[in-house]
């Protein structure tokens, strides 16, 4: 059992540690996985897709504590999903929508619960983290915790989402493509540059700009030994054109 952190708050910020000593403090001995806190700030469609396509690696029952939420201290609920026997705690914003889209089995809850202090702008320490806290600890929360939901309130479905949504610092593009769907003979245009497929860099001379399938099974654009944000001028949220 494991909780795993997916956020935009920043690995270099105040916010994560402070979520952590919760989790520490009502899941002692619990393991805590920090999977990505730096998804693009307030991009919760980027990180619906981002964190769909990295759950596969996980075993059933971790928990997952996901939090982009601009929205926070406003009118959206919060939620809890089972998803192919994996827990899923944040925001019903759509971040959690494309992991359970794409489910073989998915159930939704609002959390009707509340801590006795809950700030209006850190749900992600003062809601999210007991909520998750309590599910890796015991395997369930109070039944009065929970109100069962017939979908969520803010749903993006499953398909892929045909634009740039990450980029690392390398300089790599990630895509909300699932490469899987993409003929190897395509060619991805970007501005005045036709990319053509490479299966891992080393097949692309150095410099030169490719697409190929990541490990986490997405459409990425890469340059061999460089930079395709800098060379390509790659911006969050630049759609694909493919020829």
């Amino acid at each position: 059992m494991a909780i795993v952190l997916f956020t935009d708050f920043g690995s270099g910020d105040i916010y994560v540690g402070q979520v952590k000593a919760v989790l520490q403090r009502l899941a002692p001995g619990v393991a805590v996985i920090d999977l990505l806190h730096d998804v693009p700030a307030f991009n919760v469609r980027a990180g619906a897709h981002l964190l769909a396509a990295m759950v596969d690696n996980f075993p059933e029952d971790s928990v997952f504590l996901a939090v982009v939420d601009p929205g926070v201290g406003g009118a959206r609920d919060a939620v809890v999903v089972r998803a192919d026997e994996r827990w899923y705690v944040g925001p019903d914003n759509g971040l959690l929508s494309v992991v359970a889209a794409r489910a073989r089995n998915s159930d939704s809850r609002r959390i009707s619960w509340q801590p006795p202090e809950l700030s209006a702008s850190f749900h992600g320490r003062d809601l999210f983290a007991p909520v998750a806290a309590r599910l890796a600890a015991q395997g369930g929360v109070p039944a009065d915790w929970l109100e069962h939901t017939n979908r969520l309130n803010v749903d993006f479905g499953g398909d892929d989402l045909p634009e740039i949504i990450y980029v690392d610092h390398y300089g790599n593009a990630q895509t909300a493509v699932r490469a899987s769907g993409i003929a190897r003979t395509a060619s991805l245009l970007v501005g005045a540059h036709r990319l053509p497929y490479a299966r891992v860099f080393s097949e692309a001379a150095e410099g030169a700009a490719f697409w190929y399938g990541n490990s986490q099974g997405l459409v990425e654009i890469a340059v061999n030994r460089g930079s395709a944000a800098r060379l390509l001028g790659l911006k969050i949220g630049e759609p694909l054109v493919w020829a």
